[in-house]
């Protein structure tokens, strides 16, 4: 029976990762309504917090690039886990809102800023020279497994033990398990263990005609940022983070609490959108491998923002289950397709550079959409304007995937991938 190749390990241990510190990060809306009632602030002040947690944690992601392709994934994510263990730790003692700013905003959030999918999508491009849609797929899985289990299970804990307990409890879930288990098992590149990634060393340059079909192939910061393919990812990635990790991860919980509906159908919700969130990263993982990426994000952002449409005219649990069933569908999905079109339009040395970037580019997005709908509550009582303006940038962000730059020849031209060895 062929032996399984260790690149499956890694991708294993790159999603429990993500899951675990992921899943701790996505949990913040939890937590808003009771840090109002702790410290008797305003909802603008919690999710001010939660902003900067999204601007420190967006602001990292080009250093976290720098750092793996440096000192490997290992080390980045096993320090980043328990850089988070101690942010929570700290935030559970806090006193005051500013003392979260710090412990939450800053410290935990560079700590989740390294063990994001930076690392886990440099991991993908070391091991996987082909299937690498799926790959990408499987390890931004992650995310959405761990908003299904972390997330009502947080509401959940808050509810019984109350959020400070609840804080103890991820902190020792990253420093006692995650940290320690991404130390034992991963390893940075297969020339480490004397082996090659699946596909071979030069599967991505098999077809020459592909090759010259790509736009000039920039080696840093400043010629990247002058390429068209860039900026043309970068801006529907800035609507994503200001919609999706901003606004829904933010204020759906304090959203669905404020029209009365019950915290048990708020958690079916939640838990609902992150099954979405599964299913359709998995199936963008394929699709990004068989299909042209710019129609396919087009798509998926236009999607979503018919989802806010829907949100906004419907009210009451079941609305709020049929929004997180739909947007959940076309939430994470975009995270594949977009890494695969960003490998092809960056070499492999600037690959962990390119996904900081777009990572921080989408962060400052959820940073603002963290933020600002707080804000806009505090002013009107209603997320109502809120909803109408995430659809019309939804638009947006689907009229510029068409600018994308074609990545150079068709799927169907590349050659048949190889089956990976299974147990």
């Amino acid at each position: 029976m062929p032996r399984r190749h260790y690149a499956w390990t890694i991708l294993a241990l790159c999603f429990f990762a993500i899951l675990c510190a992921q899943g701790v990060r996505l949990s913040f809306g939890a937590f808003v309504r009771p840090w109002q009632e702790e410290f008797g602030v305003s909802r603008g002040t919690v999710t001010a917090i939660g902003s900067l947690s999204f601007l420190v944690y967006g602001l990292s992601q080009p250093f976290v690039g720098r750092a793996v392709d440096r000192f490997g994934i290992r080390r980045t994510l096993t320090i980043s886990s328990l850089l988070v263990a101690v942010g929570l730790a700290l935030s559970a003692a806090a006193q005051a809102p500013w003392q979260l700013a710090i412990t939450y905003g800053l410290i935990a959030s560079l700590g989740f800023g390294g063990a994001s999918g930076v690392a886990a999508s440099v991991a993908v491009t070391y091991w996987f020279t082909q299937r690498r849609g799926l790959a990408f797929a499987l390890v931004e899985a992650g995310f959405g497994a761990g908003q299904l289990l972390l997330v009502p299970l947080a509401l959940a804990l808050i509810s019984i033990i109350g959020w400070r307990s609840t804080l103890i409890g991820g902190a020792l879930l990253l420093a006692c398990v995650v940290a320690p288990v991404c130390a034992r098992w991963l390893r940075d590149r297969p020339e480490d263990l004397g082996l090659q990634p699946i596909g071979g060393p030069h599967a991505a340059q098999v077809d020459a005609n592909v090759e010259r079909t790509l736009e000039p192939q920039p080696v840093g910061l400043q010629q990247m940022v002058r390429t068209r393919g860039f900026w043309a990812l970068g801006i529907p990635f800035f609507i994503c983070g200001l919609t999706t990790t901003g606004l829904v991860d933010t204020h759906l919980i304090p959203l669905a609490q404020d029209r009365g509906i019950p915290s048990a159908t708020t958690g079916v919700a939640v838990a609902l959108l992150a099954a979405a969130n599964v299913s359709g990263i998995l199936a963008s993982g394929p699709l990004a491998d068989r299909v042209d990426n710019r129609l396919l994000l087009a798509g998926l952002y236009g999607t979503r923002g018919l989802s806010f449409v829907a949100l906004y005219f419907l009210t009451g649990g079941p609305a709020l289950l049929a929004f997180a069933l739909l947007f959940g569908l076309v939430d994470f999905s975009v995270v594949a397709p977009t890494q695969w079109l960003a490998a092809r339009y960056v070499e492999p040395r600037t690959v962990g550079l390119a996904f900081g970037c777009l990572n921080a580019i989408h962060q400052l997005g959820s940073a603002l959409g963290a933020w600002l709908p707080g804000v806009a509550y505090d002013a009107t009582g209603s997320y109502d304007h809120v909803l109408v303006v995430a659809a019309i940038v939804l638009g947006i962000a689907s009229a510029t995937c068409f600018a994308l730059p074609r990545p150079g020849g068709a799927p169907s031209a590349r050659p048949p991938e190889p089956e990976p060895a299974l147990p």
